[in-house]
């Protein structure tokens, strides 16, 4: 099964970083974002990849093209110019990277990658978010579900701190609740190959108008996850992904090495 992950937006809200890379390619632990997702995957067996492409593009094909050199050692000859490549960190991946536009919207990413998709059941989620959702566990709730489509609803992020009062007094003081109220679009979908029917163009938006459609003919599922999601929408965020990295507690790492 497929996996798309969308890499094509501006990122606005995290200019500070994308003005000189696109939003995926920003850095948790001295890789990409777009790497740990794609690891999230490949940990459940899922290793064939379709990125959609956008801003700024090229920093992600080069980003794959010289992954292997990257992260081997290597033996120049300076005469020649050969490169002898020596054993090094190698992902049974493959990677399919698709120019889907630059002003393209997320649902027009995906009509476009139609021949890549086929006639298949495909998964689908967003270059900027990570989660330890049990991969397999999803595609099998919707297997059972038959429905055209599932999304993982998560919990957000509470954006302000809490307070418990009792009379003039603070009985507990919480500065960064876990999660927030509700249930949100946490990507990390499953879709059968009729959703492209639902996707008239490149400017349909597949969050407002597409989903929409779906939850309207009662052809969206939900799969709750409750545990760890968080999304990369500013500075903030960065650093609270670096830091989980760093002290060795990031509970998107359900990999081994």
């Amino acid at each position: 099964m497929k996996v798309i992950i969308l890499a094509g937006g501006l990122g606005t809200r995290l200019s500070e970083e994308t003005e000189v890379r696109p939003k995926p390619m920003v850095e948790i632990g001295g890789r990409p974002i777009l790497w740990h997702i794609m690891k999230t995957y490949a940990t459940y067996g899922f290793k064939e990849f379709v990125i959609a492409l956008g801003y700024k593009g090229e920093f992600i094909k080069n980003f794959f093209l010289n992954y292997h050199q990257l992260h081997s050692d290597l033996t120049v000859c300076l005469k020649d110019g050969k490169v002898e490549v020596h054993d090094g960190e190698a992902e049974d991946w493959t990677v399919h990277l698709v120019d889907t536009g630059f002003k393209t919207e997320t649902g027009g990413r995906i009509k476009r990658l139609a021949p890549l998709i086929g006639n298949e059941r495909f998964m689908m989620t967003y270059g900027d978010g990570v989660s330890n959702v049990d991969i397999g566990k999803l595609v099998s709730f919707h297997a059972a579900q038959g429905k055209l489509a599932t999304v993982t609803a998560v919990r957000p992020p509470a954006r302000f701190g809490g307070m418990v009062l009792a009379n003039n007094h603070v009985m507990d003081f919480k500065e960064k609740p876990q999660i927030g109220e509700g249930w949100i679009n946490g990507g990390y979908f499953v879709l059968e190959p009729q959703v492209l029917d639902y996707i008239e163009g490149d400017a349909m938006d597949w969050e407002r108008e597409s989903i929409e459609h779906l939850v309207a003919e009662n052809q969206l599922a939900a799969y709750r996850h409750e545990d760890f999601w968080q999304c990369m929408d500013t500075l903030r965020d960065v650093r609270l992904l670096q830091e989980m990295w760093q002290s060795g507690n990031a509970p998107w790492k359900v990999w081994a090495s």
